[in-house]
């Protein structure tokens, strides 16, 4: 099976426009760069758990209130639960539609928390758990 270098260029680069993954986002954080985390899932997952600073707009809502939330000229990075979830990809339609600039956070939750980044809950903050299985964890010494 093989294909055309050029087509996988093509397949590869327009992926990564429309894709993030949870260590870069994280990085953008941390750099201040301007953009709107958001959490497409329902109040109960939110309440579970969720990315530091993200904020909670389930993807049946965004049509809705995004307009009031969010400007316009935002950048929006948009997950849902891990890979096995489809709700950033109708998230991130929900706000293309709006006509936003959008990007889906591969992974979603389940790889923020997994790579350690930092969690919170409704009860507050979560123990920050660096997963040796989806990331380079080094030793303390």
């Amino acid at each position: 099976m093989t294909t055309s270098p050029v087509d996988a260029l093509t397949y590869f680069r327009t992926k990564l426009r429309h894709e993030t993954d949870p260590s870069d986002v994280y990085a953008a954080q941390r750099a201040g760069e301007h953009f709107v985390l958001v959490d497409v899932r329902n109040q109960e997952a939110w309440d579970q758990g969720h990315a530091r600073g993200a904020l909670h707009m389930p993807h049946r809502e965004i049509a809705a209130r995004a307009p009031r939330e969010i400007p316009a000229d935002t950048p929006v990075v948009v997950y849902c639960w891990s890979p096995g979830c489809n709700g950033g990809a109708r998230g991130a339609v929900e706000f293309a539609q709006l006509g936003y600039s959008v990007r889906e956070m591969i992974g979603g939750y389940e790889y923020w928390a997994r790579e350690g980044m930092p969690v919170d809950a409704a009860s507050g903050p979560l123990p920050r758990v660096f997963d040796p299985l989806v990331m380079q964890v080094r030793s303390g010494a």
